[in-house]
């Protein structure tokens, strides 16, 4: 069943504090052939019609992996301006093949739990017109992945590509739905080798 909802993976950036691409690392972190971007394609895949993984100068390495799990690679013709530039180049992709919703992440992140994608896509499919974008919250922090509609769709992208997703996010806040989900892996980062470790174990 379409649920008219995009995936987008942002994948572009140069993972320099952890040493080597984030993307490519095993999760579980005990796997010999899934990796943070492959498990979260496949999570998406099961909310959303199609994927899209932005890269920028890791596109050879990560096309292998895209492209067996069925997504689509976008290139970030410049990932030196940073995620939000990311961003901007997967919504506009979202916009080029006529839909007008996104269900946003980072591929640093732990792939979030299935039931908490269900209570995201039910919250954004019930919700009323004044809700633009649904983010999760869990123990008062908010996370990822986030659900954003046409309108913010349209407001991230008005914006310069130095801007922030949080200053857009905030300049919109009345028209957020934060939905509490007992899951830690919306709110965790996985940015330096330790981070990973501590991770072990956690599914």
């Amino acid at each position: 069943m379409s649920t008219g909802i995009c995936g987008i993976i942002l994948a572009a950036g140069e993972s320099t504090r952890m040493g080597r691409d984030k993307a490519l690392l095993a999760w579980p972190t005990d796997s010999t052939s899934s990796t943070l971007l492959s498990t979260t394609i496949r999570a998406f895949s099961d909310s959303c019609d199609f994927v899209l993984v932005v890269v920028g100068g890791n596109e050879l390495a990560l096309a292998p992996v895209v492209f067996g799990e069925g997504a689509f690679l976008v290139r970030n013709p410049q990932p030196e301006r940073g995620q939000f530039s990311s961003m901007q180049t997967g919504l506009q992709e979202v916009l080029n093949r006529g839909r007008d919703i996104a269900m946003i992440t980072l591929v640093d992140r732990p792939p979030p739990r299935p039931e908490t994608l269900t209570q995201l896509v039910d919250a954004f499919s019930t919700r009323d017109h004044s809700t633009w974008a649904v983010i999760p919250e869990y123990q008062g922090k908010h996370g990822h992945p986030i659900l954003v509609g046409r309108e913010l769709i349209e407001a991230l992208l008005r914006v310069p590509a130095t801007s922030t997703a949080r200053d857009i996010l905030h300049a919109n806040q009345p028209h957020i739905l934060y939905v509490k989900v007992e899951d830690p892996f919306v709110t965790q980062n996985i940015n330096t080798p330790q981070e990973y470790l501590d991770l072990q174990g956690e599914r």
